[in-house]
């Protein structure tokens, strides 16, 4: 259990404790302080998934451990935080609702082709760069929402129109999109329907 693994199993930890200061009643949390202590929280867990990658790549301390847990912390990191961005906010609902189905989509398919890629054709599917600009979207927008109402003050003409959250979700939704389509399309060659 190296120190990269040990920040990836950090992050899984990490997952309920966030969704949970974001759903828990206003009673027991605020939503100011819900949504600072649930953004703090967030980008600490991206800080580690940052690092653990950079650690295990720079002292040589890659296993196969660590390579079935990373992945699987960052998913659980992006969709606990959709799927408490679903349950607490209902002024983004309707159209938040279909922007976390094309990102939990594409990240099942994604990861499901790596797989199926690396067992049958022996090719490890590397990180591109659009699926790791996908990623900082992804960030980018689940902070945004979280501390928009916070930073802009209620006096703000753009207060209640959630202006920043609505075009990071765009942003976001478009490279999700594009870098499936990129993966797919340069791996497609390796999935054989008639096997």
């Amino acid at each position: 259990m190296n120190l990269p693994n040990k920040l990836s199993l950090a992050r899984v930890i990490m997952v309920p404790l966030f969704v949970a200061v974001i759903v828990l009643p206003e009673s027991l949390v605020p939503d100011t302080w819900s949504r600072i202590l649930g953004a703090a929280i967030f980008i600490l867990t991206s800080f580690t998934d940052m690092l653990d990658g950079m650690i295990a790549r720079k002292c040589n301390m890659i296993t196969d451990f660590g390579k079935f847990i990373d992945p699987l912390a960052d998913k659980f990191m992006v969709f606990g935080a959709m799927l408490a961005i679903l349950y607490k906010f209902d002024y983004l609902r309707p159209v938040f609702i279909w922007v976390a189905l094309i990102v939990i989509f594409r990240e099942l398919a994604v990861t499901s082709m790596r797989m199926i890629v690396a067992s049958n054709a022996g090719v490890v599917v590397a990180a591109a760069w659009l699926g790791k600009v996908k990623t900082v979207t992804q960030i980018i927008c689940i902070v945004v929402i979280l501390l928009e109402p916070v930073i802009i003050p209620e006096t703000a003409a753009i207060y209640s129109w959630h202006l920043f959250s609505w075009i990071t979700m765009a942003v976001m939704t478009i490279m999700t999109i594009w870098s499936g389509v990129n993966y797919m399309k340069a791996y497609w060659k390796f999935l054989d329907p008639t096997k």
